[in-house]
């Protein structure tokens, strides 16, 4: 059976909130590098990357793919 919120700990809601707090930080962050990016720079398209980073639920997974591969040197 799943847990409803108010099922959850202090505890457990105080890292579910910090973890979702700072995914939106790391997109935020992401999206910021890629817009100001030009295009010669980035690994793919990117509009693609912009995409998987604003609709992938990834737990951060996908902003660090482009910080770690999609951006050229």
């Amino acid at each position: 059976m799943r847990k409803k919120w108010s099922d959850l700990s202090p505890g457990a809601r105080r890292a579910i909130g910090s973890v979702a707090v700072l995914e939106g930080v790391f997109k935020a962050v992401a999206l910021v590098d890629l817009a100001r990016r030009p295009a010669a720079q980035v690994r793919g398209s990117k509009v693609a990357w912009a995409t998987a980073i604003t609709v992938v639920n990834s737990a951060g997974v996908v902003p660090l793919a482009y910080f770690l591969r999609g951006r050229r040197p």
